[in-house]
């Protein structure tokens, strides 16, 4: 908005923000079914690979915040071109990678900086674009999208390895990252000249940039190097850093490190909001309680969200239907489609009631979805029984996360835009990692206690149940078993699956609760058009006088 008057340009600006947006969600999923096939042309081991994948969400959220905050100093539109610029850079490195050490350096590295500074910066561009209804219009085009892509992009990487390379993966981001660049230069208002430019608060970027790492890193890495006890060597190359006959894991230092930098952090912000000397972030900012719960309701959906995301594959391809990685995310597909519907339907509602409302909707309707899918988590399972669940679930994740952002960023000022959706950004990926950690775990160790429980039950010889044991043990729910045990296994991995999508309905419901916290969030509109909608309505206008003088 410039004058009281609408970007005449700006729902191209919306498209582009979209297929850029697009591309950069796609990264977090995309490559999740193409590890095989990696792994066989790059002649390496999964723990190494895993490195590329972890690495991108360690990276991404590592420089939200920082990203976010490089958006409102220097502006969003030229840090989204930088961003670009970064993460077709890093896509086109990680297309011709011949080696681990490219793939990591191309995807993990440059890829995740580029995606932290564009996944900030479309935000705050939306925010400062559009406003009313509108701006509810384009945040839920903007969750529509983000859902969409999470849902398809396992259907995607195993479409592209499958009749083509995982290679295209990256190529079509090399394709696209020049398109939204000069889409961006060409169609994107810039942003009005200021004439302070506030300083980068550098100490403040490495305390929030260590500490994310260490906290994502520790809720990421717990299931697999032991949250207490040591389970496995953490090794960098060659190089043994922590070895597993250590007395504690490494993650419980990672925590405590994570702790007292994020502790550090707060009290330098402090210090310098205090002083007016340009804090990273504004503190102060969750005096708003629209910001303050919204972002703590934020971290308790995302546990839930991408818990049921980790759980559902492994119950369709290791528990039930033996799906293939492609066919699961044919199974997934009305899911994407309903998160498209809830999106749009949540966006409309906002022209009725007010934006909180629609959030509680959403989060209540996903609660309900994940207990209906937990009822049919059988080893039987088949796609009618999955479906109401599913479609419950996915137009409840369209509702709540498409107006969710909305509602975070209502009473956030533009100035501040950037690094508010920086940190919203970031609390999503932490929910996340911790929401995949617990539900991991849980179905995890449901899953071999009753995986033990059938083999020792079985009438198997004492030398075939223990070797079936070990291997039960070393490979987990990925476990092949003897022809005798398959259909006790499955039961088992179903009986593994419900608890955890019980426990994700939990903590989704927990969110909704959460959400009774935020105050009610009406669609923000220019002080202008609410004038001008006051005349057309005959209705007095809740503005400050001097606002129309």
């Amino acid at each position: 908005m410039t004058g009281g008057q609408p970007d005449p340009r700006r729902w191209v600006t919306l498209g582009i923000i979209i297929i850029s947006l697009v591309i950069v969600v796609l990264d977090t999923t995309v490559l999740n079914v193409s590890i095989p096939t990696i792994l066989r042309e790059l002649h390496t081991e999964l723990p190494t690979l895993q490195w590329v994948i972890t690495g991108y969400s360690l990276t991404f959220a590592t420089f939200l915040i920082i990203g976010g905050r490089m958006g409102d100093v220097y502006g969003a539109r030229r840090m989204f071109i930088i961003g670009a610029a970064l993460f077709g850079t890093g896509s086109l490195l990680a297309s011709a990678a011949q080696s681990v050490t490219s793939l990591i350096v191309g995807e993990a590295i440059i890829e995740g900086i580029g995606a932290s500074l564009m996944m900030p910066a479309t935000l705050a561009i939306l925010s400062t674009t559009f406003d009313g209804h509108e701006r509810a219009k384009a945040f839920a085009i903007w969750g529509a999208a983000s859902g969409v892509a999470v849902a398809f992009g396992p259907v995607l990487g195993g479409f592209l390895t499958t009749n083509y390379s995982w290679r295209w993966a990256f190529r079509i981001n090399v394709i696209v990252a020049p398109l939204a660049i000069v889409g961006a230069l060409v169609f994107m208002r810039r942003p009005p000249r200021v004439q302070r430019r506030p300083r980068i608060d550098v100490p403040g970027a490495m305390l929030i940039g260590l500490g994310t790492f260490c906290i994502v890193f520790a809720l990421s890495e717990g299931g697999i190097y032991g949250w207490f006890r040591p389970l496995q060597d953490f090794t960098i190359g060659s190089f043994d850093v922590w070895p597993a006959s250590s007395p504690i894991s490494l993650i419980m230092p990672m925590v405590l490190l994570a702790t007292l930098l994020l502790a550090a952090f707060v009290v330098l912000e402090r210090r310098k909001e205090r002083n007016a000397a340009d804090p990273l972030v504004e503190i102060s900012q969750l005096r708003h309680l629209s910001y303050r719960y919204g972002l703590l309701t934020t971290a308790v959906l995302a546990m839930g969200q991408l818990g049921f995301l980790f759980v559902l594959p492994v119950l369709l391809q290791d528990g039930a239907q033996h799906l293939s990685a492609i066919e699961t995310g044919v199974w997934l597909i009305p899911s994407g489609v309903c998160i498209a519907i809830g999106a749009q339907i949540g966006g409309r509602l906002t022209r009725v009631v007010n934006t909180t409302i629609v959030v509680r909707l959403g989060l209540a309707s996903e609660a309900v979805g994940l207990v209906l899918i937990a009822m049919a988590a059988t080893s039987s399972i088949t796609f009618l029984h999955l479906l109401p669940g599913l479609m419950v679930f996915s137009l409840g994740l369209g509702f709540a996360s498409s107006q969710l952002t909305n509602v975070i960023l209502s009473e956030i000022p533009k100035e501040h835009a950037g690094a508010a959706s920086g940190a919203n950004t970031t609390v999503r990926q932490m929910g996340a990692a911790l929401g995949i950690a617990i539900i991991g775990s849980l179905l995890s160790s449901q899953m071999l206690r009753h995986a033990t429980d059938a083999i020792h039950n079985s009438t198997l010889g004492a030398d075939v149940k223990s070797r079936a044991l070990d291997q039960l043990h070393a490979a987990g729910v990925g476990f092949v078993p003897p022809p005798t045990l398959i259909r006790a296994i499955e039961d088992a991995v179903a009986s593994g699956a419900r608890p955890a999508l019980l426990f994700a309905s939990a903590v989704v419901g927990t969110g909704a609760l959460l959400s009774l916290l935020i105050p009610h969030v009406h669609p923000v509109v220019s002080e202008e058009a609410a004038f001008t909608e006051s005349l057309v309505l005959d209705e007095p206008l809740d503005v400050e006088p001097s606002l129309i003088d």
